[in-house]
């Protein structure tokens, strides 16, 4: 056998050793993996795991991408491809710590194939990409008992809840009953209600049903949710109940929620002192009674052991946000107007632990009552979220100074406090009933007198009810001191996919009902999701190059105001009919005081230019050191191995030639 075929034998058992090594160590070494990345993004939360160890039977899961059709696509299309890869692997995570319990398959939908016929069937989203392809990237969710749950699209938008939509869908794909949520409010949040020929009547005559609150769409992918009337005499067949903005309830609804809240122990209430979502129609405004724009539950509030403060709103300076109240108005600093961060935040509780900003809007103060006579014994009331340690309560003389809002004499009259401001409370335990001795209500009754008129017919009667003086178990009831935080302005924006959340005002509304529901498992990990990538390198270069610059900025400043100022005392000292007399001096002051500002702004720009061109170097800098270190780093080990191969052939030669 000469050379040649000798060395042809040893290539091509080289690389059957090298692939049968690769593909042994894929298999072997498959569960050793690592997340480096910052935010763990590929590390599934305790939440999902616990979700998946509750498995009791084997789920199906497949992943549609058209992966073909992408290829051919434009760019936006092509975008996806980072995006399925990485649902991709979050999905084989979760497959590979099921014991065997989630069956993952990925199908890639081909024109006038069964698999796309069965992707349509499942409800996905389709997009036209030629006249026979279609893009699809949705999931299914199939158990062996046939329930099917799908995510129509992963829209980019919600790549930060990729997880929680995923472990949704798991978790109520085996949980056979929805929670009920019932939702009871002043305001139109469950939008017309109007179905069948209804539906038809006003589409017929050019109207379309308002639509519900974007926070109640949302709630429905999740609960099952039906609207509770705002003069009920009781409450029932709900798990938990939603009040919102409950302003002038009669009597008989508040006694409603205090006997759900007695036996059935859950409720989330939202009240507000200045709602802004229930602004009147300017011409109602104008010509009729001015109504207030608040609502609170005090007469319940006050059981529980805690308080909403009448005519008052939390400020904080620290927190407040520049914003124009109208289109035409200026922005100005609004001390109502707070833009939450992640210091607000309880973080022992699980509602609030992983949240990190929300807006609020005049939010109300609560407070805890005293307890002198141990009447709230057993109740425990913990803050959720507050202000920073500067915020404080802000009085105000009547409702109308919030409706006829002038945010810089608020502004003004704001004083800085020196601890939180408590903007939510969980309050829990056994409480005790708001009316022991029930209410009186009146009530029609037909009347029996054949010889009294057809409008005396109907006589008003009094009827005592009654009900629960305590509860019999524990209850928890959250209370939010704002309405507007979960109104489509604050907590939704509008995208190319429709409205997204916002910050983490729907979050926090989320979070409670499902700690309320016992779902405390999807909790961590939708508020997981809701995560910003700090550049903290990038914002350390732009704040030294600032700094650089400052003074020097500054000092033009200066000069340029008191320029301009000469200025228009100048063009103000010309008495009137003199202005001939002393128009040429006045006038040559004037060009004068022109060059100079002309100059000092071309000195701003100067610096402006050399700031942003020394972010520039800072920024080359940083890139450059980042894209040299790994090949510097292998450069070094391939010297150091070199080197020692080095050592090490002369210590062999040193030694063979002493032998």
């Amino acid at each position: 056998m000469n050379r040649t075929i000798r060395a042809i034998i040893a290539v091509v058992l080289v690389l059957i050793t090298t692939f049968a090594a690769i593909s042994i160590c894929q298999n072997i070494a498959r569960p050793l993996k690592l997340d480096i990345t910052g935010q763990k993004l590929y590390t599934l939360s305790d939440g999902t795991r616990a979700i998946i160890a509750k498995l009791n039977q084997p789920i199906k899961v497949k992943l549609y991408y058209a992966k073909t059709a992408a290829i051919k696509a434009r760019d936006p299309i092509k975008f996806f491809e980072n995006y399925y890869e990485f649902v991709k692997a979050l999905l084989a995570e979760y497959a590979s710590i099921s014991n065997g319990m989630i069956e993952f398959e990925i199908i890639d939908p081909r024109p006038f194939t069964d698999e796309e016929a069965e992707a349509m069937r499942h409800g996905l989203n389709h997009f036209p990409l030629t006249e026979e392809e279609n893009f699809f990237f949705g999931l299914v969710v199939q158990t062996q008992f046939g329930v099917e749950k799908s995510i129509p699209f992963f829209s980019p938008d919600r790549q930060n809840f990729v997880e929680y939509d995923i472990s949704y869908l798991i978790d109520t794909a085996i949980t056979r009953q929805k929670t009920k949520i019932g939702v009871l409010s002043a305001l139109p949040v469950m939008g017309d209600d109007v179905t069948g020929y209804m539906l038809q009547l006003m589409r017929m005559q050019g109207q379309q049903p308002t639509p519900p609150w974007t926070i109640v769409q949302q709630m429905r992918q999740r609960y099952e949710v039906t609207g509770v009337p705002t003069d009920t005499e009781k409450i029932e067949d709900i798990d938990i109940l939603l009040v919102i903005h409950p302003k002038e309830l009669p009597e008989k609804t508040i006694f409603a929620i205090d006997q759900f809240v007695l036996n059935k122990g859950r409720a989330v209430i939202c009240v507000d002192p200045h709602c802004h979502a229930d602004r009147q129609d300017r011409a109602a405004f104008e010509t009729g009674p001015r109504a207030t724009q608040g609502s609170d539950l005090n007469k319940l509030l006050r059981t529980w052991g805690i308080e909403m403060t009448e005519n008052a709103f939390a400020g904080d300076r620290a927190l407040a946000v520049t914003a124009s109240l109208t289109r035409d108005s200026r922005p100005e600093t609004i001390i109502g107007f707070l833009d939450l961060n992640s210091q607000c935040f309880n973080r022992d509780n699980v509602i609030s632990a992983d949240l990190n900003q929300m807006s609020i809007l005049f939010a109300g103060v609560l407070q805890q009552l005293d307890d002198p006579d141990n009447r709230f014994a057993g109740i425990e009331r913990t803050a959720v979220v507050t202000t920073t340690q500067t915020g404080n309560s802000c009085m105000v003389g009547s409702h109308y100074e919030l409706i006829m809002l002038e945010p810089k004499r608020l502004l003004a009259k704001f004083i800085d406090g020196k601890e939180p401001v408590p903007l939510a409370y969980l309050v829990t335990g056994k409480f005790k009933s708001s009316f022991p001795d029930g209410i009186d209500i009146e009530i029609e009754s037909d009347s029996q007198d054949p010889s009294s008129d057809q409008s005396d017919q109907k006589k008003k009667t009094k009827k005592h009810l009654t009900g629960l003086t305590e509860a019999a178990q524990d209850c928890a009831v959250v209370v939010f001191s704002d309405v507007d935080f979960i109104t489509d302005r604050l907590a939704y924006q509008n995208s190319y996919f429709g409205k997204v959340p916002l910050g983490d005002n729907s979050a926090l509304l989320l979070n409670a009902i499902d700690d309320l529901g016992g779902s405390a498992d999807l909790i961590s990990i939708r508020s997981r999701g809701n995560f910003q990538r700090p550049f903290v390198v990038v914002d350390r270069i732009e704040a030294q190059a600032e700094a650089e610059t400052a003074e020097e900025e500054a000092k033009i400043n200066v000069e340029i105001t008191r320029f301009q100022r000469e200025l228009t005392a100048l063009l103000s000292s010309a008495k009137e009919g003199q202005e001939e007399i002393i128009g040429s001096t006045i006038l040559e002051k004037r060009k004068e005081l022109e060059l100079k500002m002309h100059e000092a702004r071309r000195q701003l720009r100067d610096v402006k230019m050399k700031r942003h061109q020394h972010i520039e170097l800072l920024g080359n800098m940083l890139r450059n050191v980042n894209m040299l270190t790994a090949p510097s780093v292998i450069l070094i080990i391939a010297v150091a191995l070199g080197l020692r191969r080095s050592i090490k052939k002369r210590h062999y030669i040193s030694h063979a030639s002493d032998s």
